[in-house]
């Protein structure tokens, strides 16, 4: 910051010397020099005219006459210097000078983002706080404009040290937080390029991919956590997200298996295990569930173009009688993951045992981005509907609606 301010009075100083010097210099002696080259054609005129004088008879004493005229050329010397005296008074500069020195520092503060700057500044000198903040596990979570400035002040030093991967890896964690896609995977890239061999920017780097949804990404993503695996096989991080990468592609089998692997890895007394083996069970309900269809309606959920999604939430997808009756008969909720979410809403998704999905010839199918777990719909909130479709058919769903 301060390199910045005395480039500003570099600048200022330039300007000021092309105001003050021509006052020096410029104006003094032009006008010094035209003074004396008009006294000396005043002299060489006068002194043609007594010659001409003196050769008519008119003048008596013609060399009295010349050192006259010669010494009124050397009596205006002393003249010319004082006159060069007063032509110039510094005290006149002021006002200039103060005018320049106003409107550029005026000109900046006004219209040149001075206030951003500084915040800028003053977000970079709170990077190591905010970094340890994101890390800690006991500290408060980030604000969402605690979030920005942690993202502007890693860019900015980024910038400065391009080779740093473990800051490459924080703005990749930091985009994913956000959702935002470009930023997560192009730095997961530059951090892994910077450290090919190491295993956590590949699993990271391999979650960026996935989170894309693109199929040749994600396939890049399952060989590269492969290999990983093959090189470190108790790499918890990679075996879970292939179970999680199964499980979304309907392979429940293959998630199965990794999950059992990740127990074997775990003490007995891990929390984890408890949630892998809900995992676990609900992977064989899904398993035996695609192996025998109940009716249902295959739904595919997309989002409008103006959709805003939150940081955090639910996506509720239900089915409702074609009267558009608001208590539903069946619904499901899934995480906020990749768009478009495609499922099959059937009995087993039902709200109550005596009212089923089966019991209707045709349906209203809604979802709904719900941020807080609310039932009840709230401002804030975006979904859409289907038009009626029969039980067994497929229901394409667009949010795009906000609730007011």
């Amino acid at each position: 910051m301060t390199l910045f301010w005395i480039c500003t009075l570099i600048l200022v100083l330039i300007a000021l010397a092309f105001f003050i010097m021509p006052a020096f210099v410029g104006s003094n002696q032009d006008q010094v020099a035209s003074r004396d080259e008009l006294n000396k054609a005043f002299f060489r005129d006068r002194l043609g005219e007594l010659k001409e004088e003196s050769v008519e008879g008119l003048v008596s004493h013609p060399d009295e006459m010349e050192k006259e005229l010669q010494q009124s050329l050397l009596d205006d010397v002393p003249v010319q210097k004082q006159s060069q005296q007063q032509l110039f008074r510094p005290w006149l500069l002021f006002p200039g000078v103060l005018v320049i020195i106003g409107v550029s520092y005026g000109l900046y503060f006004s219209v040149g983002s001075a206030k951003q700057v500084i915040q800028w500044q003053d977000t970079v000198t709170r990077l190591p706080e905010l970094t340890q903040r994101l890390m800690g596990d006991n500290a408060a979570p980030l604000t969402d404009q605690e979030m920005d400035d942690l993202t502007l002040g890693l860019r900015t030093r980024l910038h400065e040290r391009p080779d740093d991967a473990t800051g490459w890896l924080l703005l990749g964690r930091i985009g994913m937080a956000n959702r935002d896609l470009e930023t997560a995977q192009g730095a997961m890239k530059r951090a892994l390029d910077l450290s090919p061999s190491d295993p956590s920017l590949q699993v990271g780097y391999a979650q960026t991919l996935m989170m894309g949804g693109e199929p040749g990404q994600v396939q890049v993503a399952r060989n590269m956590l492969t290999h990983l695996l093959e090189r470190d096989p108790k790499n918890l991080q990679a075996i879970s997200l292939l179970a999680f990468e199964a499980y979304g592609n309907g392979d429940y089998a293959q998630a199965i298996d990794y999950w059992e692997q990740m127990k074997g890895l775990l003490d007995a007394k891990d929390s984890r295990v408890q949630m892998l083996e809900r995992s676990i069970a609900q992977a064989k309900v899904d398993m035996h569930q695609s192996a025998n269809p109940a009716p249902g309606v295959s739904v595919t959920v997309t989002l409008g173009p103006d959709v805003v999604l939150p940081d955090t939430g639910m996506v509720v997808v239900s089915a409702h009688t074609a009267d558009g009756a608001t208590m539903p008969l069946a619904a499901k909720r899934l995480p906020l993951s990749r768009f478009p979410l495609n499922l099959t809403l059937n009995d087993s998704d039902s709200m109550l045992p005596d009212r089923l999905m089966s019991q209707q010839s045709e349906l209203i199918i809604r979802a709904r981005i719900d941020q807080d777990g609310n039932v009840a719909t709230k401002a804030g909130d975006w979904f859409g509907e289907s038009s009626i479709v029969a039980l067994g058919e497929t229901a394409t769903v667009t949010i795009n609606t906000p609730y007011e």
